[in-house]
């Protein structure tokens, strides 16, 4: 068994989630498995319990969202933790590829994997967007350096995870890796885009766009009033004002940002020069490359906000 412990939190999608755990326990490193439970209430605990015995089940009384991924990662006793959601799974060798790249680097906090898309596996766009190096690469790095990720498809190391303080409760879900890439960025962990580790990503179809585009924005608000400059933060809460007024889901999002924001205040740090510039390439490379949210899919919005997929897994 090797040195990488898969975590997944899930909420509701017990079906799913049978599928993700039968795949991970076909995989030749028998990586070591732990649930979070975000308060289900499908009969997920006894499902596992009978089906999965040897996968750690940790239970919620309630939902935390992408928090619940921080008490799996505390709970893990190995060195490096790779993130999977109900309906992704990683494929066979990448966790021990993941191990070795983590072992040669120190300095790697993050790897995002090359994440492949439904039956069909189709690059996913955020994946195809890392891998044309916006932002190059470091010689201390296996791959290019980027600000942005997905959760569902990430490994990390577990030390670098908790000194940051993991996902946090602002956010909730979706969108949670901006502000995680960020304090890793600043704190001064490398984080790397590396093709040669693999997950794969089967999002269900369908779904509510456009509660999907509010809540990304609204997340995009938060976050950049909590690490980014005060020009930024605004320009991200305009367009929140703005599709208010004609918009009730935007209405609703709004109202959620007025909620979270004084503890999204209360968080903020002065922005970090060095991750700024870097944010300011990758603004200019999505510029150059075509790179949107609604053509990204299954990433959910731009690389240089990092805000990642748009799944329920962590218990949206």
């Amino acid at each position: 068994m090797g040195r990488v412990t898969v975590v997944i939190a899930s909420r509701d999608r017990a079906v799913g989630l049978e599928r993700t755990l039968a795949r991970l326990r076909a995989l030749s490193e028998r990586p070591s498995v732990i649930v979070v439970d975000n308060g289900s209430t499908d009969g997920t605990r006894e499902r596992l319990a009978r089906a999965f015995p040897e996968v750690r089940v940790i239970p919620l009384e309630r939902n935390l969202g992408a928090v619940a991924r921080n008490v799996g990662v505390a709970a893990a006793d190995t060195p490096y933790v790779a993130f999977a959601d109900d309906d992704s799974w990683w494929a066979d060798g990448a966790l021990a590829r993941a191990e070795a790249l983590l072992d040669a680097y120190p300095r790697l906090a993050l790897i995002a994997a090359r994440t492949l898309v439904g039956p069909s596996e189709r690059l996913d766009p955020m994946a195809a967007f890392m891998a044309a190096a916006p932002l190059e690469g470091a010689d201390d790095l296996p791959g290019p350096s980027v600000l942005g990720f997905l959760a569902c498809a990430a490994v990390v190391r577990r030390e670098a995870y908790l000194a940051v303080g993991g996902f946090d409760p602002v956010v909730f879900f979706m969108g949670e890796e901006a502000r995680l890439a960020y304090d890793l960025a600043a704190a001064g962990w490398g984080l790397a885009y590396c093709a040669d580790v693999v997950a794969h990503h089967h999002p269900q179809p369908g779904g509510d766009r456009g509660r999907k585009r509010a809540l990304a924005a609204r997340n995009r608000a938060l976050t950049a009033w909590m690490r980014r400059p005060l020009r930024v933060a605004l320009a991200e809460t305009a367009p929140l004002l703005r599709n208010a007024v004609t918009d009730p889901v935007a209405r609703t999002a709004l109202g959620q940002f007025a909620v979270r924001l004084p503890r999204a205040l209360r968080g903020r740090r002065a922005a970090d020069p060095a991750v700024e510039a870097a944010l300011a390439r990758l603004v200019a490379a999505e510029a150059r490359h075509g790179y949107s949210p609604d053509a990204a899919g299954a990433a959910g919005a731009p690389a240089s906000t990092a805000a990642g997929g748009v799944g329920r897994g962590a218990g949206g």
